[in-house]
């Protein structure tokens, strides 16, 4: 299963392009499941060791969906909207969050495959910074980072929205680094899940 989540408080074009890449995957002949941050609770990880001692995180709210799709997800595609030139402070939250996750069991990320998806209003915005983040949450918790490759998509598939939704329906050069970016994630999944 291809777990997707979107990191964007207002969804509109981070919403959209994620739907696109997990209805790609579709077709390709995969599940998919997906969280959307617009209109969710999700508090700020405390830092506070309850959940290595409990096993579980004291905060009870929207991450449990989180949880219990990144349990089962083979795959995970983070998508985030640029925000003062790096990734979205949910994001943040949310990759902070799966401590808790990994308190239960430290290996269950470990050999999943991930990809990333930046859109910022500019074009250069700070989409890169943003899939750095992605890709460095990846490594630290044993999950496969995967870009599009050289020429075009070096760490993930990266657009430019305009801040505005129309617009990014015309970006070309961002859908082909999200089909360079799906091309690479698909060849991984078949070959390490």
């Amino acid at each position: 299963m291809i777990f997707g989540i979107c990191a964007s408080p207002r969804g509109n074009t981070t919403e959209y392009v994620l739907k696109s890449a997990l209805e790609t995957m579709e077709n390709k002949g995969y599940e998919t499941k997906s969280f959307f941050m617009k209109g969710k609770d999700l508090k700020p990880c405390q830092h506070c060791d309850y959940c290595l001692e409990n096993k579980k995180c004291i905060i009870n709210d929207s991450m449990q969906e989180i949880y219990e799709n990144l349990r089962k997800a083979d795959g995970i595609i983070m998508a985030t909207p640029v925000h003062s030139g790096g990734a979205s402070a949910q994001i943040s939250t949310i990759m902070d969050r799966t401590r808790a996750l990994e308190a239960v069991d430290y290996n269950l990320l470990r050999g999943k495959i991930g990809m990333g998806i930046a859109v910022g209003g500019d074009r250069c915005g700070g989409q890169e910074i943003a899939l750095q983040k992605i890709i460095s949450y990846y490594v630290i918790h044993g999950i496969i980072p995967v870009s599009g490759g050289p020429f075009g998509s070096n760490l993930g598939a990266c657009f430019f929205s305009e801040d505005n939704f129309e617009k990014i329906k015309k970006d070309e050069y961002g859908f082909n680094s999200l089909h360079r970016t799906i091309d690479e994630f698909t060849k991984f999944l078949k070959k390490y899940r």
